[in-house]
């Protein structure tokens, strides 16, 4: 199933035409889709029925507040990275004790907010960070159940940024030492370590790298109980990836019949973190074409989103389809553009050579399969406002995210005390 569909020929967001959407909210604007999100949802939890698993959606995949409450509503908790994202799980209805803290550089001050809130779980990723984390604990008077992040040297096959799971990465303790961080770990107060985590990277679209590194877990917890560390829990991570230009990936039901068979028979509770399987297809981004742009050479369709809006193309070589909203022709004739937005870099391209009709100035196209990565990484580089986000369940939708306004942007910042706090303009 998709979300996004022809209907009367025209694409729609369930029962909502974009162009709708477009007229009552303006473009650029991302489009989330609660059936998607549900579908997704479901069918990753229905395939590990059996197993004693629970969901901690990878919220750095996407933040809004609307998305996560749609996810808490599931049942879901929620995989964290900052001060800033607890308190959004928190605000969304997202209960601490489904809430995991990762990261490789906790500040004290998020260790802190993560011990008051009562979160379930901390992912330890150095020694250092132990020492940090058992002095906050024992100055609050707490004991916190934590995770070591194992780093098992296991490449993920995936795009170099995104790989977590090497020697050379900065993620995790070297499974080599981990025995040395865990008998540390039992030894310092205010700690219980209680926990195996891992996660290889992000976009896997192979079970060979997951086998792999379950498999290492799996030796590990043996070594641990053998040596009398009480592992009773798997944080298994997130990194199933999605399709975005029709390669064949993993489902659900063949991931999760490989980790029965790495890990099933250890006795423990799981934690997994999926971000982008849960979001990824869900989203997409609805933009209008500005000019059409004609070299001679090259023709550019020129959009008014912008690689600040979406910056996955730019900073990752990533592929997404692209697709008018207005439904073409059975025989339309195809010409190839290169699809671009109007920052002032070369990299603010969204596709090279692409097939779409000949659309003229005006018409909406939409850059599919961006629920995951896309306005959690926005900026207002160029001075450009950031862009709205609206939630579409069947045949309503709501802005869930208004578009920031000049006025907002500019009343972020200062003058400095020396200069004048008037706002003017000289010849």
């Amino acid at each position: 199933m998709t979300a996004f569909t022809y209907k009367n020929g025209e694409l729609h967001a369930e029962d909502v035409a974009l162009s709708a959407i477009a007229a009552d909210v303006g473009t650029p604007v991302y489009v989330y889709s609660v059936a998607a999100m549900t579908e997704a949802y479901q069918r990753f939890v229905e395939a590990l029925a059996g197993q004693r698993a629970q969901v901690c959606y990878a919220m750095k995949a996407n933040s809004n507040l609307a998305v996560l409450r749609t996810f808490a509503d599931l049942g879901a908790g929620a995989d964290v990275v900052s001060d800033g994202e607890l308190a959004r799980a928190l605000a969304a209805g997202i209960p601490a004790k489904r809430i995991v803290y990762s990261g490789v550089g906790k500040t004290r001050e998020e260790m802190a907010a993560g011990i008051e809130a009562g979160i379930l779980q901390f992912n330890v990723e150095s020694r250092p960070e132990l020492t940090a984390l058992s002095d906050i604990a024992v100055s609050k008077n707490a004991t916190v159940e934590i995770a070591i992040r194992i780093n098992p040297d296991v490449d993920a096959a995936t795009h170099n940024k995104i790989s977590t799971g090497r020697k050379e990465d900065k993620f995790g303790i070297d499974i080599a030492r981990a025995g040395e961080a865990f008998a540390q770990a039992s030894t310092l107060p205010g700690l219980n370590p209680v926990s195996i985590a891992v996660h290889i990277g992000s976009q896997l679209t192979d079970i060979a790298p997951f086998r792999s590194a379950f498999g290492h877990v799996a030796e590990l917890t043996r070594q641990l109980r053998a040596d009398g560390v009480a592992i009773s829990r798997l944080d298994l991570g997130g990194g199933l990836g999605i399709a975005y230009a029709g390669e064949r990936v993993p489902t659900p039901a063949e991931y999760a019949a490989m980790v029965a068979e790495t890990v099933g028979d250890l006795d423990c509770d799981l934690i997994f973190e999926p971000g982008r399987y849960l979001t990824g297809h869900a989203g997409v981004l609805l933009t209008r074409i500005i000019f059409i742009k004609d070299t001679g050479e090259r023709r550019f369709v020129i959009v008014d989103a912008a690689m600040n809006d979406l910056m996955r193309p730019a900073l990752y070589g990533a592929n997404h389809s692209i697709e008018q909203v207005r439904e073409p022709a059975p025989n339309a004739a195809l010409g190839e553009a290169d699809i671009v937005g109007p920052v002032c870099e070369t990299g603010d391209t969204f596709a090279t050579a692409h097939a779409l009709t000949d659309l003229p100035a005006g018409e909406l196209v939409v850059i599919r399969d961006t629920g995951a990565y896309g306005a959690v990484m926005s900026s207002g580089y160029n001075s450009r406002p950031l862009v709205p986000e609206v939630l579409v369940n069947g045949g309503d939708y709501a802005l869930v995210r208004p578009r920031e306004t000049l006025e907002q942007q500019l009343d972020r910042e200062r003058f400095a005390g020396w200069q004048s706090p008037e706002r003017t303009s000289q010849s």
